[in-house]
């Protein structure tokens, strides 16, 4: 496929979310299973388009002026890979598989709608509504802060220290440009790419399927670091889903002790078994949700991780669709359950124990708020410096500083090049 064609393919699958309310993945994928002579390189050219499209919706359509799937779309081709209409229009005659020419009246639009004079949401690429919200988690650096939100992720890799050092699996990964990175002891990056690049197959790698990393962002590691968690000790991840932190725990625990992995949703957990053999990971004792499943570790647990269910803003670069989704009940949804979540965690906590609440999300309302609601309720239970923390458990990597708000780890992709990760750390009293 040429350009041309990749651009209505995107349009069309653009399209087909908006109408259906669906996720971008599963759109994406339907879409090349129904159109089966799309090469893996323009099914990843198509996805980049439409990912682009979604990160940036609300600046592409300022400058575009519309925001139907055709002004988005084009709007990526225009103002993200820096094609110009021109171009653009003469690449577009006599195919039959182009989407409609860049008509004058938007080319001229274009010509008068510099983004930096774009009101503050449209510049952060933001809900209007949301816009407040993200305001009280950032001062006066809201925006620079969205609009990092809206910027493509690099590929993050965690060393499976099990298996191997992440010294080896640079050096088996050297082709792929790894590289160490900047604060976990264990990651790997491969930088993000611009335009119809795309990143490399990591899972096809021979160290992916032997078990030596796995997928997973630098600040979903640190976040799993902060637990602290120590060969011998009892630990319960009681939101496990799919098993990422379970496995960075059972690495960290030189898979001596018990973990307790648990969901409460039973299909969340399906792939941890996979995931928990391939890495060879022997201390793991998956629970899946069923009556008094967790009676008996109440009261015993060293160290208990709550990686809460959130509105995910703090991964909108890897699901921007779900940007455009949030409400506020959605929110008001999730604040209820991790409040739930919070005080079901603490009856596992001995005394002396300490509990790491997680979340994905930049939101107060889903971070400060719900430890201060559970200190509040809780007053056996007393708060943890982040910087003391991050000194115990990652001595020699400075931290990065605007991240430290006091008691908290707060990353972000502007403040730490992470995703959008919110740690606290409590400790019951002994």
């Amino acid at each position: 496929m040429r350009l041309p064609g990749q651009l209505a393919a995107a349009i069309e699958v653009l399209a087909d979310i908006e109408a259906r309310h669906r996720p971008v993945s599963e759109a994406l994928r339907d879409w090349g299973l129904s159109h089966r002579f799309a090469g893996a390189s323009d099914r990843a050219i198509i996805g980049n388009l439409v990912y682009d499209a979604l990160r940036k919706r609300s600046s592409l359509s300022w400058q575009m002026g519309g925001e139907t799937p055709w002004h988005l779309i084009v709007g990526v081709a225009i103002l993200e890979w820096k094609n110009a209409p021109a171009a653009l229009n003469g690449t577009f005659a006599g195919n039959q598989h182009a989407p409609a020419p860049v008509p004058d009246d938007v080319i001229k639009h274009l010509a008068s709608h510099d983004a930096a004079a774009a009101p503050d949401h449209i510049r952060a690429d933001v809900p209007e509504w949301l816009a407040p919200q993200l305001q009280a988690a950032f001062g006066a650096d809201w925006v620079d802060e969205g609009a990092a939100l809206a910027g493509r992720p690099p590929l993050d890799l965690r060393v499976n220290t099990l298996k191997a050092d992440r010294d080896k699996v640079t050096r088996q990964l050297a082709h792929l440009g790894a590289r160490p990175t900047a604060y976990s002891p264990v990651g790997l990056r491969i930088a993000s790419v611009e335009g119809s690049r795309r990143h490399p197959n990591a899972q096809a790698e021979e160290a992916f399927q032997r078990g030596r990393f796995e997928i997973q962002d630098e600040g979903s590691q640190l976040a799993a670091l902060m637990v602290g968690a120590l060969p011998g000790e009892q630990v319960l991840d009681l939101c496990a889903g799919a098993g990422g932190k379970t496995l960075a725990l059972a690495a960290q625990m030189e898979n001596r002790g018990q973990l307790h992995a648990h969901d409460r949703d039973k299909s969340r957990l399906a792939p941890i078994f996979d995931r928990l053999k391939r890495a060879g990971v022997r201390n793991v004792q998956v629970r899946a949700p069923a009556p008094r499943a967790l009676d008996e570790l109440r009261g015993r647990m060293d160290r208990v991780l709550v990686d809460a269910p959130c509105t995910g803003t703090g991964i909108w670069r890897r699901r921007p669709d779900a940007k455009w989704r949030l409400t506020q009940e959605a929110i008001a949804k999730r604040t209820a359950e991790q409040e739930g979540l919070l005080s079901e965690a603490a009856a596992f906590v001995k005394p002396g124990g300490t509990l790491t609440y997680a979340t994905c999300s930049l939101l107060r309302s889903e971070n400060d708020d719900r430890i201060a609601a559970f200190l509040s309720e809780h007053p056996d239970f007393g708060l943890l410096p982040a910087l003391e923390v991050w000194s115990n458990v990652l001595a020699g990597a400075a931290p990065p500083a605007a991240a430290m708000g006091g008691a908290f780890l707060l990353l972000t992709p502007r403040r730490a090049a992470t995703d959008g990760f919110f740690v606290a750390c409590v400790r019951r009293a002994a």
